[in-house]
């Protein structure tokens, strides 16, 4: 397995459902949680949604496997457990509130090409 190449197909899922601001934190020296965060946003619940379910179908056709995936119920943040991967989906409002990426402002900024 090679977080590298999940965390890849993770972002083209997220940016072919038309997800803002995609942005991967390293983790692997901050927490034990996962080697990488993937943080992103939708305009509305819809597109937070159809986002998540992009992500589920790109890594299992790729051959990886969804550990599980919270939030779908409500999708104003929705979390993609790809284990060694973790996919953080907001509502744009949520996103802005909940700041990931300054309160894991220790990590690391991963470039992504998408």
């Amino acid at each position: 397995m090679d977080s590298n190449e999940l965390l890849q197909i993770a972002a083209e899922a997220c940016d072919d459902k038309r997800a803002e601001n995609i942005v991967a934190l390293d983790m692997r020296e901050v927490s034990l949680i996962a080697d990488y965060f993937l943080i992103c946003h939708g305009s509305n619940e819809r597109q937070v949604d159809a986002i998540s379910k992009g992500i589920k179908d790109s890594v299992e056709e790729k051959g990886y496997q969804v550990k599980k995936i919270e939030g779908r119920d409500h999708s104003r943040w929705v979390l993609v457990d790809l284990e060694y991967v973790v996919v953080h989906i907001f509502h744009k409002d949520e996103r802005e509130y909940y700041n990931l990426e300054k309160l894991w402002g220790d990590a690391d900024r991963v470039t992504i090409n998408i």
